[in-house]
C-alpha cells in the first residue's frame, strides 16, 4: 500500500468519525432570535400603543418573539440613539413618531443624528393633531378664532407639550397662515397643558387627536380643526383648519414609522418591509391603531421622499418661529 493510498484512507476513516467538512457556513435565516422594538417613550402614550401593536402583529407575520423596550427621554431621541448603535443586523428596531425622527435635530443641537442615518423600514400610521379652545373662550370654530385673535393681537396664548414638538411646529404653522400674533406656552408633556385648558388657565392648545378626543367628546375643551389636509375618518364632525381659506396649506400630523439602524443588508430591510405590510393587514392592528386616532396606511410611500418631504416642511416653520434650543 503506497504512502498516499494510506493518507487518503485515514482522512476516509477522520471523515467518518467527525461528519462531513462543512464547504462555507451557513448563514442564519432572519430572524432566528428575538426582535426588540424600541419605543422612545414611557409607556401609555401613543408612539408606546404604535409600538405594541406592530409588535404584536410583526411577531405574527415573521413568526418570531417581538419585545417592546421603552427608553424614554429627550423628546423620544435617547430611544433613538439606542437603534442606531445597535449591530445592524434585523434584532433592534425603533417605531418612532416625527419628533425623534426628523424634527429634533432641527430644533436641538444636542441631537447629532439625522432620519439619513437610519434604514427605513415603512411608514404605519398617521393621525392628525388638533386645534382646541378652553370653553371660557366661546370660539366654536377656526373662523371664530381667527377673528377673536387677530382682533386683539398678543392677547392669547396656545399650549403644546413642548418645545419643538410636532405640536409647537403645528401651532406655528396656524399663526404663520392666518397671520396671528399669539405667544407659545411649552408645557413639560400632555398632562400639565390638558389641566389648565380644563380648568381655563389657557386659552388655546394643540393635542394629538387622540389625547384631546375624550375631552372634545365630553365637551371640556372646543375642537376647532384637525391639522390634516382633509377630515380625519375617525372624527369627520371636526372640520380640518385647511377648510378655512386663510389655514388652505395647513397640512401636519403625527406619523409613525418603523426603522432599523442604518446599512441594515438588503435582504433583511426586504424581509421587514414585507412582513410590516402583511402586519398592517392584520384586522386587530387597524382596530386598535384607528380606535386610537391613526390611519393605517393602505400603501407604502416612497419613505426617502416622504422623509425628505416632511423634513423640509418642518425646517420652514422652524425657521419662521425662529425655534432653537
Amino acid at each position: 500500500m503506497t504512502k498516499v493510498t494510506c493518507a487518503l484512507m485515514a482522512l476516509l476513516g477522520l471523515s467518518i468519525l467527525t461528519g462531513p467538512l462543512p464547504v462555507r457556513a451557513q448563514a442564519e435565516p432572519y430572524p432566528s432570535r428575538p426582535i426588540t422594538i424600541v419605543v422612545g417613550y414611557p409607556p401609555g402614550g401613543s408612539t408606546d400603543l404604535t409600538g405594541r401593536v406592530v409588535a404584536a402583529a410583526l411577531a405574527k407575520s415573521l413568526n418570531a418573539t417581538v419585545v417592546v423596550d421603552n427608553v424614554g427621554g429627550a423628546g423620544g431621541a435617547i430611544g433613538a440613539q439606542k437603534v442606531l448603535a445597535a449591530a445592524p443586523d434585523g434584532y433592534t428596531l425603533l417605531v418612532g413618531a416625527n419628533n425623534e425622527v426628523a424634527i429634533n435635530r432641527l430644533v436641538s443641537s444636542n441631537v447629532k443624528y439625522q432620519w439619513q442615518d437610519f434604514t427605513p423600514i415603512g411608514l404605519i400610521a398617521s393621525q392628525p393633531m388638533v386645534l382646541v379652545a378652553s370653553t371660557r373662550m366661546g370660539v366654536k370654530s377656526a373662523d371664530e378664532f381667527i377673528r377673536l385673535v387677530k382682533t386683539r393681537p398678543g392677547q392669547f396664548s396656545y399650549g403644546s407639550s413642548g418645545v419643538g414638538t410636532a405640536l409647537h411646529l403645528a401651532g406655528e404653522m396656524v399663526k404663520e397662515q392666518a397671520g396671528l400674533f399669539m405667544t407659545h406656552i411649552p408645557y413639560r408633556g400632555v398632562a400639565p397643558l390638558t389641566s389648565d385648558l380644563l380648568g381655563n388657565n389657557l386659552e388655546f392648545g394643540v393635542f394629538v387627536l387622540s389625547s384631546g378626543l375624550p375631552h372634545i367628546r365630553s365637551g371640556k375643551v372646543l375642537a376647532l380643526g384637525t391639522t390634516e389636509k382633509v377630515r380625519s375618518k375617525v372624527t369627520p364632525d371636526i372640520a380640518a383648519l385647511a377648510e378655512h381659506p386663510s389655514l388652505k396649506d395647513i397640512d401636519i400630523s403625527t406619523w409613525f414609522v418603523l426603522m432599523a439602524p442604518g446599512k441594515l443588508p438588503p435582504a433583511v430591510q426586504s424581509r421587514l418591509s414585507k412582513a410590516l405590510v402583511e402586519a398592517l393587514q392584520n384586522p386587530e392592528l387597524r382596530s386598535k391603531l384607528e380606535a386610537s386616532g391613526s390611519t393605517v396606511v393602505s400603501s407604502q410611500p416612497d419613505m426617502i421622499k416622504f422623509l425628505r418631504d416632511e423634513t423640509a416642511k418642518y425646517q420652514r416653520i422652524v425657521d419662521f418661529a425662529k425655534i432653537r434650543e
